[in-house]
């Protein structure tokens, strides 16, 4: 007989019988169950420029980094070029990945080179060759829709700008604006030896794709222009200054938040911050830059100026703490963001592990920064402290002749 007492014993039973996909969900959970480990990140391909000029050097080198150890394997030449000063890379999108390099040659037929990625073993492969419009180019940027190139020639006191073809290739250039012009670009600066003539340094394309931002080291201003997405062209927009002759600008950073903008002078080796803003629906886009008046040195006060070169600055992902390198004291100069204001707080001044800073860059995770030491002929790996902001290291020292420019792709 089934009584009220032996029905409530065999409830149970009689559920996991019914239900026993149910029952083994609920216990999917239990320690007993081990759960899958996640595989570690693959190793990521970093790609070195380099200075060819009588040195050991060849061009682009190539090597890859550990992302769980947080090193690097002994670089390799991935492409022979010449003074490959600055790199490019395409968007991730899904096709082919095509590399860019600036051949940073003081002539006035130096070139940029693309190069087709193999992403399997990342060698590089060499597809096309065009003028660089001047001489000396020492920066070339990318739009993130893979469309247009922009590159910016020291020597040759110009800005330059190319589409990017269906074969990746650049095209012959769309555009040259040449800088001479002290109507339209400023007068020179006061420091005859280094501001001789106008030398842009950078060719920054804004967070929103739709503005080009150039700084000048001759002539101690920056240049914003309009980018016209369908043609690569470039109109001119406004002209801002720090109001500090003989600072030399150098490059930009842009915050996360797309409102603050940091600019690293070369020449007295500071940082000034800007306020950005720009026009949304204007059919001649327009954007400005406000001087706050917030300057650091990114040296120590004791450290004579006239012996050092301020060179690379970036902003780390969550936009709490920016870093800056210094040529001369050998430094990483690591800062504080203030949220409020965006004001930098120096929190930490590290030796940059060699000599000659010239460029950093933080890993893709942001966990460790990687600084090419030119004058000491190698590389250098540091971990972050993502909470502190603060480095240490360097836990690695690579040999690489020259290096100039990091590269993660």
């Amino acid at each position: 007989m089934l009584t009220r007492r032996r029905f409530l014993l065999l409830s149970p039973a009689l559920l996991a019988a019914l239900r026993p996909q149910a029952y083994a969900q609920d216990f999917s959970g239990f320690p007993l169950h081990k759960k899958k480990q996640p595989a570690p990140p693959p190793p990521v391909f970093v790609y070195f420029g380099t200075d060819t000029n009588g040195g050991a050097s060849k061009g682009i080198y190539r090597s890859t980094f550990d992302p769980v150890k947080g090193t690097l394997s002994q670089p390799v030449l991935a492409a022979a070029t010449p003074r490959p000063g600055f790199l490019a890379v395409s968007p991730l999108h899904s096709g082919p990945r095509f590399l860019y390099a600036v051949n940073a040659v003081s002539d006035p037929g130096a070139t940029v080179t693309t190069f087709a990625m193999d992403s399997n073993t990342g060698d590089l492969r060499q597809l096309g060759q065009v003028p660089a419009c001047g001489s000396d180019p020492v920066y070339i940027s990318v739009d993130s829709g893979g469309q247009s190139a922009f590159v910016a020639d020291y020597l040759g006191s110009s800005v330059s700008s190319y589409r990017i073809q269906s074969d990746g290739t650049l095209s012959q250039p769309v555009q040259k604006i040449d800088f001479k012009d002290a109507e339209k670009f400023g007068a020179l600066g006061p420091v005859a030896a280094r501001q001789n003539a106008p030398h842009p340094h950078c060719a920054t394309i804004s967070p929103d794709n739709r503005f080009l931002l150039v700084c000048d080291l001759g002539t101690d201003h920056i240049s914003v222009f309009a980018i016209d997405p369908e043609t690569a062209r470039l109109t001119p927009t406004q002209l801002f200054t720090n109001n500090r002759p003989g600072s030399g600008p150098r490059h930009i950073a842009f915050h996360p938040n797309g409102r603050w903008v940091y600019g690293i002078n070369e020449i007295d080796s500071t940082i000034n911050q800007y306020l950005w803003t720009s026009t949304r629906f204007s059919k001649q886009p327009q954007a400005f830059l406000v001087n706050t008046i917030n300057v650091v040195k990114t040296i120590d006060p004791t450290f004579p100026a006239e012996k050092n070169t301020a060179a690379e600055i970036a902003v780390a992902p969550g936009g709490l703490f920016l870093y800056a390198s210094n040529r001369g004291e050998d430094t990483l100069a690591v800062f504080s963001i203030s949220q409020k204001d965006g004001r930098l707080k120096l929190i930490q001044r590290i030796p940059c592990g060699g000599k000659g800073p010239r460029h950093f860059t933080l890993t893709p995770t942001a966990q460790g920064l990687i600084c090419g030491n030119q004058l000491s002929g190698n590389v250098a790996v540091f971990r972050r402290d993502a909470i502190t902001g603060k480095l240490s290291g360097p836990i690695q020292s690579v040999p690489l002749d020259s290096p100039f420019f990091t590269l993660f792709a």
